[in-house]
């Protein structure tokens, strides 16, 4: 945790560029969240949308963690992913939507174990 799931109807491109795009994600949800990045998921998903009743571009992106998200820290992140998702996939900003999840401790699981 924390959790970023990108869900697009844009052609994914090859393998290493979605393995460079997730490991930039990732990389900034761990700087700007202040989490371990060892403890970080990125998932990358193709799916169909239709935003704003129009085909086009458009990524839906789920954020979730433990404790940190907030205003300032999910603002800091909708301008960070909004533009590396512009560059990487040509997801305009303005049909991109990014929600943010914060969840208690004892509703997140790992290693067998929760966290809290």
């Amino acid at each position: 945790m924390p959790l970023i799931k990108i869900e697009t109807n844009v052609t994914l491109p090859p393998p290493k560029q979605q393995e460079a795009l997730l490991a930039a994600v990732s990389k900034t949800l761990a700087e700007i969240t202040h989490k371990a990045e060892s403890h970080c998921q990125a998932l990358l998903t193709p799916c169909a949308v239709l935003f704003a009743g129009k085909p086009g571009p458009s990524a839906f992106v789920d954020i979730r963690g433990i404790g940190g998200l907030h205003r300032e820290i999910n603002a800091k992140l909708s301008a960070a992913l909004a533009e590396q998702l512009k560059k990487a996939l040509g997801v305009p900003p303005d049909r991109l939507y990014i929600n943010f999840t914060e969840l208690a401790a004892a509703n997140w699981g790992w290693n067998g174990e929760l966290f809290g």
